[in-house]
């Protein structure tokens, strides 16, 4: 109950950031557009309005080989919420809204943000919170200045850590949770994880906007 009252507040915060470009192709029968902030700069995020229009080429794929790109399960891990794509926009109008305790994380490597992200999420690929393919003093940097997390007596404190939530490019693609997995080793709590599963293969299916990284953005 708790947990459907923050969501329905949080779709009417939204439904109050209207804009009234006239268009007919909504996101929700009350929210036409929402506003969102990306590198500083405000973005508009809105369905495409061509009813012509169709899915970006990248994602139009059906048959990955799998393994690797399988189907994956509807729940990343034990604890971790998995959400769609009106509490992604939620989140992300809570931190258009000046809200820093929470962070949308773009895990897949640089070459695919470059391609088109989300707008407002930071891109964090999965392989630096892989001690495989990272140092662990960078990784510890990461939780510190990156998720907020604390070091305090020789162990990490999560309590100021912010809530992640965290996707790749969708059902089939696991760099997400490879991510959510890594961040569990390291006793990030699951409560404060949150696994958008459709990834950018269900938000572009959608017709959402999408920004280009530049290479500042992408490691």
């Amino acid at each position: 109950m708790k947990r459907a009252l923050i969501l329905a507040f949080s779709l009417c915060g939204l439904a109050a950031t209207l804009h009234a470009h006239g268009g007919e192709v909504w996101i929700t029968p009350r929210l036409e557009s929402t506003e969102v902030i990306h590198q500083g700069q405000p973005v508009i995020v809105k369905r495409n309005q061509d009813p012509r229009n169709k899915v970006n080429p990248l994602y139009a794929y059906t048959s990955r080989k799998c393994p690797p790109f399988c189907i994956l399960p509807i729940k990343a891990a034990p604890g971790v919420d998995t959400v769609g794509e009106l509490e992604v926009l939620g989140y992300l109008h809570r931190i258009a809204q000046g809200d820093e305790s929470v962070l949308v994380v773009d895990t897949r490597t640089a070459k695919w943000p470059q391609r088109g992200m989300i707008p407002g999420a930071v891109n964090i690929p999965w392989k630096m919170l892989d001690p495989q393919h990272t140092e662990s003093q960078a990784i510890g940097r990461m939780l510190y200045d990156k998720f907020g997390a604390a070091y305090r007596n020789g162990r990490w404190d999560y309590s100021p850590a912010k809530t992640l939530v965290l996707y790749c490019n969708g059902m089939w693609c696991s760099q997400s949770t490879t991510a959510i997995e890594r961040l569990l080793h390291y006793g990030y709590p699951a409560k404060k994880l949150k696994w958008y599963r459709g990834g950018m293969q269900n938000w572009e299916n959608l017709g959402l906007t999408t920004v280009r990284a530049s290479d500042e953005e992408t490691d």
